[in-house]
C-alpha cells in the first residue's frame, strides 16, 4: 500500500477532523506512540471512538460511556480493524492522546509529554485480543509514510503506550506482535 500525505494528512484517510488538538510548542514530529482502543470494551465497529475523539458521544448510548463522554482526547489516527484509515489531527499538530507521559529515548534522554512531539495512531483492538494482518499492514505504510516526511521518526522511536506511561495504559497490550510489525516495515522498505 503506497500513501501520500498533503498538507500533513494521508490523502487515502477518511477525514474526521477532531477538536482535541493544537500547535505542537517546538514544532518537533519525531516518535509514534500506539495504542489500542474498543468502543465499547471489547466491541469493534460502530460510531464511537470517532464520536470520543469529536466530543459527540453520548453518555447514555452505554453505561460505559458514562465515565468518558467528557474526555476531550484525540490521536493523528484510528486503523479499523479491515485496515482503513481514519484521520482525526493533521500530523504536525499536536493531538492529545498521550497524557501524562514519559519515555527515555534512544539516546537516553528523558523526554516528557509526549503529545508535543510524537503522533499517536490508535489500533481498533482490546490488550488481550489479537490485531488484524490488515492492520499491521496498514500500520506498516504508514509507519514508511511518516518515517519519509518526518526524518527523526526511526524504528527506534516507535513506542506503545504502555511504555510511556507504564502505571497508568496497557496498551496496545499483549496481544499487539512487535515482531509481525517489524516484518511488515521490513517488507515496506525492501
Amino acid at each position: 500500500m503506497t500513501l501520500t500525505l498533503e498538507q500533513h494528512w494521508l490523502t487515502q484517510a477518511r477525514r474526521v477532523p477532531s477538536p482535541n488538538a493544537n500547535a505542537r510548542p517546538e514544532g518537533e514530529v519525531s516518535a509514534v506512540v500506539v495504542h489500542g482502543i474498543s468502543l465499547p470494551p471489547g466491541e469493534f465497529g460502530g460510531p464511537a471512538i470517532e464520536q470520543l475523539f469529536t466530543n459527540t458521544l453520548v453518555p447514555t448510548a452505554h453505561p460505559y460511556f458514562a465515565s468518558i463522554a467528557a474526555l476531550r482526547v484525540s490521536a493523528h489516527l484510528l486503523i479499523r480493524r479491515d485496515g482503513e484509515l481514519v484521520q482525526f489531527v493533521p500530523f504536525d499538530a499536536r493531538a492529545w492522546h498521550a497524557g501524562r507521559s514519559r519515555w527515555r529515548d534512544e539516546t537516553g534522554r528523558l523526554r516528557e509529554g509526549l503529545n508535543d512531539f510524537a503522533i499517536g495512531i490508535e489500533l481498533e483492538g482490546t490488550d488481550e485480543r489479537p490485531y488484524r494482518a490488515a492492520q499491521y499492514h496498514a500500520l506498516a505504510a504508514v509507519l514508511s509514510t511518516l518515517m519519509q516526511h518526518y526524518p527523526a521518526i526511526t524504528p527506534a522511536r516507535l513506542v506503545g503506550h504502555a511504555q510511556i506511561a507504564p502505571l497508568r495504559k496497557r496498551d496496545p497490550g499483549p496481544a499487539f506482535d512487535w515482531a509481525y510489525l517489524r516484518r511488515c516495515l521490513g517488507r515496506v522498505f525492501s
